[in-house]
C-alpha cells in the first residue's frame, strides 16, 4: 500500500500561535492505532505534552492481571506525566482534572469515549485521527467495515472534532490504496504509522493558522457500531467471498466461527474456492486436503482453525483428525 496525500491541506479560522511557542497539549488514546501518533507527538517541537488520557487498566488473562492500555504502557516507557485514566471522560471531576493542565490543544486517536464540549472548545480545538475516508465509515469500527465492504481504498483523516460522531471538518487526509487481501491487524498497523506521519506534518501548520478545516460532504456518510461477538458467526447463506472478507475483517475481535456437531470452530484464515454441483450450502465438504464450508456461491476454504477447547491448527490437520467426517 502506497499512501498518497490529497489536496485537503488548507487552513481554518483557528487562532494561530507563534510556531516557536510550544502549545500545551493533551493526548487522548487507548488502542494500538494511537501508539505511533503519541510517540511522534511527544517529540514534536510545536507542542508541550502536558498530559495523557487513556482508559483504565483492565484485568487480562486467567490471572486477571491489571494491564494498562497500549497508550498507558507507552506513556510509562516515555516517562510522560501525568497519565489520567478516568472511567467516564464526561464526569465533571474528569473534565476538571484535564482542564487543570491548562491545555490549548487536544489530540485524540482510538480513545473510545465521547469527548465533552469543554475539551472541544480549547483555543486550538481537538484534533482526531480517524482511519477512514470520512464521511465513509464514521464510528467505532472503520477498519473492519472497510475490509468487509471490499473497499479498494481507505484513508487516514485528521479532523477537527465537533459535537457529532466523526462529523467534524477535515483538516488533512492521506489516501491509502488497498490490495483487497488486507487483514484487520495488519491494516491497523499500516494506517497507524500513516496517521502519525499525517499528524506531525499537519500540526505545525494547523497551530500557525495555515490549514483550513473543510466541512465533510453530506453524501455517502456511513456509520459503524461497536462489534459484538455474534457478528463473527459465518452465515453459509452468504457468498463465500463475503465470508472470506469477514474472516479478515474480524481479526482479532470478535473473530469468526461456524458450528459443527454442536461445537464452535473458530476460523482464523480462509480462502475462496469454486462450488461443486453436489455442494449443499451450510455443509462442510472436502476441498482437496482442506475443509470447506459450502455456500450458494463458492466454497469458504478453511486454511486455519481453532476447534473448541483445542489449540490452533491448519484446516488440513483438523480435517485429518476427522476420519470419515466432513
Amino acid at each position: 500500500m502506497n499512501p498518497r496525500t490529497d489536496g485537503l491541506d488548507r487552513t481554518a479560522s483557528v487562532p494561530g500561535g507563534d510556531a516557536s511557542d510550544a502549545v500545551r497539549t493533551v493526548y487522548l488514546g487507548s488502542g494500538e492505532f494511537s501508539v505511533p501518533a503519541l510517540r511522534r507527538l511527544a517529540a514534536h517541537p510545536s507542542v508541550k505534552l502536558v498530559g495523557v488520557v487513556t482508559a483504565p487498566p483492565r484485568p487480562v488473562g486467567r490471572r486477571q492481571v491489571l494491564t494498562p492500555t497500549p497508550i498507558g504502557a507507552l506513556a510509562a516507557e516515555l516517562g510522560l506525566e501525568p497519565v489520567l485514566t478516568p472511567t467516564r471522560l464526561r464526569a465533571p471531576e474528569a473534565i476538571a482534572e484535564i482542564l487543570a493542565l491548562r491545555p490549548a490543544l487536544a489530540v485524540l486517536a482510538d480513545y473510545g469515549q465521547i469527548v465533552p464540549p469543554a475539551l472541544l472548545d480549547l483555543p486550538h480545538g481537538a484534533l482526531n485521527l480517524h482511519p477512514s475516508a470520512l464521511p465513509r465509515w464514521r464510528g467505532a469500527a472503520p477498519i473492519p467495515a472497510t475490509i468487509l465492504a471490499g473497499d479498494l481504498e481507505t484513508a487516514v483523516t485528521l479532523m477537527r472534532m465537533d459535537a457529532g460522531l466523526d462529523t467534524g471538518p477535515v483538516v488533512a487526509r492521506t489516501d491509502v490504496p488497498l490490495t483487497g487481501s488486507e487483514r484487520a491487524p495488519d491494516l491497523e498497523t499500516v494506517v497507524a504509522e500513516i496517521a502519525a506521519e499525517l499528524l506531525v506534518r499537519s500540526l505545525g501548520p494547523w497551530l500557525r493558522g495555515e490549514l483550513q478545516a473543510i466541512p465533510q460532504a453530506t453524501d455517502g456518510a456511513t456509520l459503524t457500531r461497536p462489534l459484538r461477538r455474534e457478528d463473527g458467526r459465518l452465515d453459509p447463506a452468504e457468498p463465500a467471498a463475503v465470508l472470506e472478507r469477514r474472516v479478515r475483517a474480524y481479526l482479532p475481535w470478535p473473530g469468526t466461527f461456524t458450528e459443527l456437531d454442536g461445537q464452535r470452530l473458530v476460523v482464523t484464515a480462509a480462502s475462496v474456492g469454486r462450488s461443486q454441483p453436489d455442494d449443499v450450502p451450510g455443509t462442510m465438504v472436502r476441498d482437496g486436503h482442506r475443509p470447506a464450508l459450502a455456500t450458494p456461491d463458492g466454497r469458504l476454504v478453511l486454511e486455519s482453525v481453532t476447534p473448541e477447547g483445542k489449540r490452533p491448527m491448519t484446516g488440513e490437520d483438523w480435517l485429518r483428525g476427522r476420519p470419515g467426517r466432513g
